[in-house]
C-alpha cells in the first residue's frame, strides 16, 4: 500500500512540475508525451520552445525541465543571436547551451561556423571550437578556437 501511495505521489509531482514548466514556457510539437520510465517529457516533430527570451526549435527534444536535449535541425535564438546546429544541450542551472555538429552563428555583420559552441547566456560569451571559420564585415579567416563576446560584439 505504501508503495502505491508513493508511486501516485511521484506521478502527481512530476505532472505538476510539467504543468509549472509549461506555464513558464510556450511549448509546441506535433507529438508530446511523458515517458514515465525515464522521467522525460518527449517532444517530436516541429518542436518549438520559448522560455525567458530564448527560442529553441528542433525535430526532437527530451527534457526533465532542468535540462533539454534536442536534435534534428536545431536553432537557438536569443535577441539578435541566431545559432544553428544538429544537436543542442541546455542546462538551465548553469545558463549554458551547447550546440554541436556543424554550428553556425549569425548576427549583424558576423557569421561564425564551427564544429561546436558553448554559449553562456549570463556572461554572453560564445566559445567556438573545431574548424572555426569567421566572416566579419567582409573579412574572413579561420582559427582553432574563438570566443565571441555578445555584449561588446568583439572576438576574443
Amino acid at each position: 500500500m505504501k508503495r502505491k501511495i508513493f508511486c501516485i505521489f511521484l506521478i502527481v509531482t512530476i505532472l505538476l512540475t510539467n504543468v509549472a514548466f509549461a506555464a513558464m514556457a510556450l511549448i509546441t510539437a506535433d507529438k508530446q508525451y511523458f515517458d514515465i520510465d525515464s522521467g522525460l517529457h518527449i517532444l517530436r516533430g516541429n518542436v518549438h520552445i520559448e522560455h525567458n527570451g530564448r527560442i529553441i526549435t528542433a525535430g526532437e527534444v527530451k527534457t526533465n525541465l532542468v535540462e533539454i536535449w534536442g536534435s534534428g535541425g536545431v536553432t537557438f535564438t536569443q535577441g539578435d543571436l541566431y545559432f544553428t546546429g544538429n544537436t543542442v544541450y541546455l542546462f538551465f542551472p548553469s545558463h549554458q547551451a551547447q550546440i554541436r555538429d556543424t554550428v553556425s552563428l549569425s548576427c549583424e555583420g558576423l557569421k561564425i561556423t564551427a564544429a561546436k559552441v558553448d554559449f553562456n547566456w549570463d556572461t554572453k560569451i560564445a566559445k567556438f571550437s573545431g574548424n572555426v571559420s569567421i566572416v566579419q564585415n567582409g573579412d574572413s579567416w579561420t582559427a582553432d578556437n574563438v570566443n565571441y563576446n555578445v555584449i561588446t560584439r568583439r572576438l576574443e
